[in-house]
């Protein structure tokens, strides 16, 4: 019997693109930075400046030189906790409902809303 491959399905991530967040383990532990791309299937987050890794690129054309390019690699979204710049502090969120009746994420410890 062979297993088959199933759709990834979509995951409902605490966080989107262009939220400050810090890295609470692993190699990068305690960087803070801006989510530059979210990979909900995988449940990974690319983050600026965390989980660096470098690649070698052959030259093109005759002539030019090979050269050493870095890049963000993805890491997973449950390394993460968002993080508020007012109180520089992490936390968790929650969702709750404004005045107006938009529901918004508000960061635990802070009270602080993040949408």
């Amino acid at each position: 019997m062979t297993k088959t491959k199933q759709a990834p399905h979509r995951v409902k991530m605490h966080v989107k693109k262009g939220d400050t967040i810090q890295v609470i383990s692993g190699k990068d532990k305690g960087k803070v930075g801006e989510v530059l791309q979210t990979i909900p299937s995988q449940s990974q987050v690319v983050v600026k400046g965390v989980n660096i890794r470098t690649k070698h690129v052959k030259p093109r054309q005759e002539g030019e030189s090979g050269q050493i390019s870095s890049y963000e690699a993805p890491i997973h979204s449950s390394k993460v906790m968002l993080y508020s710049t007012k109180e520089k502090i992490a936390s968790r969120i929650c969702y709750t409902v404004t005045d107006d009746g938009r529901k918004v994420r508000m960061l635990k410890k802070t009270g602080e809303i993040i949408d």
